[in-house]
């Protein structure tokens, strides 16, 4: 079994070496967020349909933040 503070370490290694991300950079992202980075840099495709231009505009102006 993978303990967790092994698996983070690695983690951090890798968003370290291969995103140029500082330890406090890491801690602060979310699991979902560091999975998206590493799939664009392995150039992998978001899953997903994501939203068109309208939806975008749409939201955009829900939450203009």
């Amino acid at each position: 079994m993978t303990r967790f503070t092994d698996m983070a370490g690695r983690l951090a290694g890798v968003a370290g070496w291969l995103l140029g991300w500082r330890p406090d950079e890491f801690w602060r992202s979310t699991p979902a967020e560091l999975a998206a980075v590493l799939r664009a840099a392995r150039g992998e495709e978001e899953p997903g349909d994501g939203i068109d231009g309208v939806e975008l505009q749409r939201l955009m102006g829900v939450m203009p933040d």
